[in-house]
């Protein structure tokens, strides 16, 4: 248990006594911690997984590998491989060419030390220039791979299915209110992110 861990669950049972109900219903979570990981690496895969199954995606991205040489992702390995290898792997023509502009742009791309030193928002649009790419993929790898404590997915399903709840709302929230609503959770909203998908979690698992 890490002490920021402990601070952050502590402000978060200050600043909303509802999400607080849930905590103890969910148990104490931590933050995520920081993961050393290779940015080209972590955005083909993003890429992969994209309207997958975890279990598709998994069989996919072995493939790609296979077809790689390589359990690790890099840009010369993309540029050596040629769609239609990658067609034969299972991906689709949308994902072999977002993976090629991945290849074609990694350059361009920051490096992990200037990543870190980038704000939200300015890593977002970094990384959104290749093809293929969202906000969302972005916040996923600011949260899970750097660590970041203060970030919301408003737009993805399982946080605002989470909200839903949260809210006992008999509609999904918009993502322009779950951001409002957000701010008292500042600045260890990924905790709070975390907690709404447990919540969904719970929940279903009692259905």
């Amino acid at each position: 248990m890490s002490s920021e861990s402990e601070a952050a669950r502590q402000h978060l049972r200050a600043a909303d006594l509802n999400l607080a109900r849930w905590m103890d219903r969910v148990g104490d979570l931590d933050l995520p911690q920081l993961k050393p990981f290779g940015l080209v690496d972590a955005l083909a895969r993003s890429i992969l997984h994209q309207q997958l199954s975890g279990k598709a995606a998994a069989i996919i991205v072995e493939r790609v590998e296979a077809a790689l040489g390589s359990k690790r992702i890099s840009a010369g390995r993309l540029k050596a491989v040629d769609e239609a290898r990658l067609r034969a792997c299972g991906v689709s023509g949308a994902k072999s060419r977002a993976l090629k502009d991945l290849a074609a742009k990694s350059r361009a791309l920051p490096s992990l030390a200037s990543l870190q030193q980038l704000d939200n928002e300015a890593a977002i649009e970094a990384i959104c220039a290749v093809r293929g790419i969202g906000p969302w993929t972005v916040q996923m790898i600011l949260m899970f791979r750097l660590a970041r404590p203060d970030i919301l997915p408003v737009t993805d399903f399982g946080i605002r299915a989470g909200a839903q709840y949260l809210f006992g709302s008999p509609e999904l929230p918009n993502a322009r209110y779950l951001a409002d609503y957000g701010e008292r959770w500042a600045p260890f909203r990924t905790l709070a992110s975390l907690y709404l998908w447990r919540i969904v979690d719970v929940v279903r698992a009692k259905e």
